[in-house]
């Protein structure tokens, strides 16, 4: 595998763009319910089989694919959220039995696998924030446009007395400013939900702060920091 670089954009605060962030934020939602079950499912039929040997061919596969599939989400993240995030893992060694015991001690396979589970509640928090806030706020905004086109019973009604109800462009603008003040935390929720999940990734599935300190080290003295993946 080629080696890795340690650049300059390593280590310095994210800063995600806006609209990077709501497609990465909504599409945690698919991707943490494949990663949960593949690695649920693989990790509990690998463990069962082990005592008869099923298994452990088959915690060897899951493992290179959760590893295989971090590299994937390094470059999401690097690619969506503008976060580049070094690779983590520690060379191999030539002998084939040795390369497994490296894989296997290495913490970051095991922080890997660990994203990927709290990949399920972490993205269904961030998809219901998101897809919650920006569809209110857009609903309220554009009500003074499309309020014509709504049956007359669209109206939600609450002690028989009705909610949001407009007959005109002018009744909707209070509504339309509600929205535009939701947009605005939209926006502002979207980033800072960017932002810390930048965090997060660059915590889990990159290197400690003191294995990057030494790859800048190597860069500074070397040129670049080889990391096997």
């Amino acid at each position: 595998m080629a080696p890795a670089h340690v650049t300059e954009s390593d280590g310095t605060n994210p800063n995600p763009p806006l609209f990077g962030s709501l497609a990465y934020l909504v599409l945690n939602l698919p991707v943490g319910i494949a990663s949960f079950v593949f690695v649920v499912t693989a990790t509990s039929v690998g463990l069962s089989t082990a005592i008869i040997w099923v298994g452990v061919p088959i915690l060897a596969l899951a493992m290179l694919v959760w590893r295989g599939a971090a590299r994937l989400e390094r470059q999401r993240v690097n690619s969506m959220l503008r976060t580049y995030i070094a690779t983590p893992y520690r060379p191999l060694p030539e002998k084939m039995s040795d390369q497994w015991k490296t894989r296997v001690k290495d913490p970051a396979t095991w922080k890997d696998m660990t994203y990927f589970l709290l990949m399920l509640p972490i993205g269904i928090a961030e998809f219901t924030l998101m897809v919650t806030f920006w569809s209110v706020s857009l609903w309220l905004l554009l009500l003074p446009l499309y309020f014509g086109f709504l049956p007359a019973e669209w109206s939600p009604v609450i002690d028989d007395h009705p909610v949001l109800a407009v007959d005109s462009a002018f009744e909707a603008l209070p509504y339309a400013a509600l929205g535009a003040i939701l947009l605005a935390v939209s926006v502002a929720l979207t980033k800072g939900l960017g932002t810390l999940h930048a965090r997060y990734a660059r915590a889990m599935l990159g290197p400690s702060a003191r294995k990057l300190d030494a790859m800048r080290w190597d860069t500074s003295t070397s040129g670049f920091a080889g990391v096997t993946l």
